[in-house]
C-alpha cells in the first residue's frame, strides 16, 4: 500500500466528531490540517487526533498546504460549494458532507471545475456502503423480491432545534428535512433502485418561528424560512415509485424508515442514517432476516473517505460520487419546485447506479482492532 492520502478538514462542529473517530482507525488516509472559523474549535479537534495535526488559520491557509491532498468540507450547507471550489482550484480532490451545493447551478459548477483540473469530488452519506444498505442491494440485485416496483422512505422528528444548540441553519435555505435528511434516503434509493426520473410534491411550512431547545441558547426564537413537511412520489427509471415523506413537524410516528416491494415480495430495509441494521425479507408467511452478505462491516462517518482513496489508487470510480450527489440534490430541488407549482415535473439530471460493495471484515483501509 501506498502513502495515506493527506486529509484537511474545513470545519470542526459536532459532525466532525464522527468522522475523527474514524479517521483513527483507517490507514488509508491521515488527517493533517484542519481549520475552523472558531480557531479554539480547530485546536479542540487536532488535539484529538493522534499524530502532529496543522491548525490552519484559515480556509484559504489550508488548501495551500503540500501536505493535503484531500478537503473534507464539514461545513454548513451554504458554504459547500464556495469551500469545493477554492480547493479544487487549489488542486486538492474534495470529500463533502452532505448536500452537495445549496443550489444545481452550484453543484455543475463544482462537478464541472474537478473535471477540469482532473480532480475527484465525493460526498456524504456514505452510510449506504454498510452492511444494511448494501444486504438489502444484493437481495435486489439476486431477484429474492422480483422486480421491485414500490417502495416507502420516511424520515419524521418533531425538530432538530430540540438537541442541537445551535439549529438556525437546518431552517435557512439549503437546510430543511429534505435537504438536511433526504440525501440518506435518496442515495439508497438510488443504490437500490435507480436514478430519478420524475417527481410529483407536496410541503408545507406549519410555523413561521421556532424555540432553541437546548444549551446556552434554550429559549432563543428563530425565524423558518424553508418547508419543513415535504411528501412525495418518486418515479425511478426503471419504473418503480417511492412514497417519500420528510418532517421536522411530527412529534412520533410508526412509519418504516424503508421498505422497497416487489412482484415476489418485500424487504423491509434498515435506517439509511446508519451503516449496520437487519434487513428483512417477506415471501409469504413470517418476515426473516436476511444475513449479512455485502458491505462494509464496521462502518463509520469516514469510510466513504476511503472509499475514495482506494479508487484512486486503483483507478475505479469511486462510490459516494458527486454526480450522485448532484443528482440527488436534483430530485430534491425538483420535488420543491413541484410542490411549489402543484405539479409533476421530469428530473433533468441522471446517474449511474453505483457499483455494489462485496461484504468486507472491515472498512477499507480500516486498523484491525483487538
Amino acid at each position: 500500500m501506498g502513502q495515506p492520502l493527506r486529509i484537511g478538514m474545513v470545519g470542526a462542529g459536532r459532525v466532525s466528531g464522527a468522522y475523527l473517530d474514524m479517521l483513527t482507525r483507517l490507514d488509508g488516509v491521515r488527517l493533517t490540517a484542519v481549520t475552523d472559523l472558531d480557531l479554539e474549535r480547530a485546536k479542540a479537534a487536532a488535539a484529538l487526533t493522534p499524530g502532529e495535526v496543522a491548525v490552519a488559520a484559515s480556509i484559504t491557509d489550508l488548501v495551500g498546504r503540500q501536505d493535503v491532498d484531500i478537503l473534507l468540507n464539514l461545513t454548513i450547507p451554504a458554504a459547500h460549494a464556495e469551500v469545493a471550489l477554492l480547493a479544487l482550484l487549489a488542486g486538492k480532490h474534495v470529500y463533502s458532507e452532505k448536500p452537495l451545493a445549496a443550489t444545481r447551478e452550484e453543484a455543475r459548477d463544482v462537478l464541472a471545475a474537478a473535471q477540469a483540473n482532473g480532480l475527484r469530488v465525493a460526498c456524504a452519506p456514505d452510510t449506504v456502503l454498510g452492511t444494511g444498505l448494501q444486504t438489502a442491494r444484493k437481495a435486489l440485485d439476486d431477484g429474492l423480491i422480483g422486480r421491485p416496483i414500490a417502495a416507502t422512505a420516511c424520515m419524521t422528528t418533531p425538530g432538530h432545534e430540540l438537541w442541537h444548540p445551535d439549529p438556525e441553519f437546518y431552517y435557512q435555505p439549503g437546510g430543511g428535512p429534505l435537504l438536511d435528511m433526504g440525501p440518506y434516503y435518496l442515495s439508497a434509493l438510488v443504490h437500490l433502485l435507480g436514478p430519478v426520473v420524475r417527481v410529483t410534491g407536496a410541503a408545507s411550512r406549519p410555523r413561521v418561528e421556532r424555540r432553541i431547545g437546548s444549551g446556552p441558547r434554550a429559549g432563543q426564537r428563530f425565524p423558518v424560512e424553508v418547508p419543513t413537511h415535504v411528501t412525495g412520489v418518486l418515479e425511478h427509471a426503471d419504473g418503480a415509485l417511492t412514497t417519500l415523506l420528510m418532517s421536522f413537524d411530527i412529534q412520533a410516528a410508526r412509519l418504516p424508515s424503508l421498505e422497497v416491494h416487489g412482484t415476489g415480495g418485500s424487504l423491509s430495509v434498515p435506517d439509511p442514517n446508519g451503516f449496520g441494521g437487519n434487513v428483512e425479507l417477506h415471501r409469504g408467511g413470517d418476515w426473516e432476516v436476511l444475513p449479512v452478505s455485502a458491505g462494509h462491516r464496521f462502518g463509520g462517518r469516514g469510510i466513504g473517505l476511503a472509499d475514495l482513496a482506494d479508487a484512486l489508487g486503483a483507478g475505479r470510480p469511486h462510490r459516494a460520487s458527486g454526480d450522485l450527489a448532484a443528482h440527488v440534490l436534483d430530485v430534491m430541488l425538483t420535488l420543491l419546485d413541484a410542490a411549489r407549482a402543484g405539479t409533476s415535473l421530469l428530473v433533468a439530471s441522471t446517474c449511474e447506479r453505483p457499483a455494489r460493495v462485496e461484504l468486507t471484515p472491515q472498512a477499507p483501509g480500516t486498523v484491525p482492532t483487538a
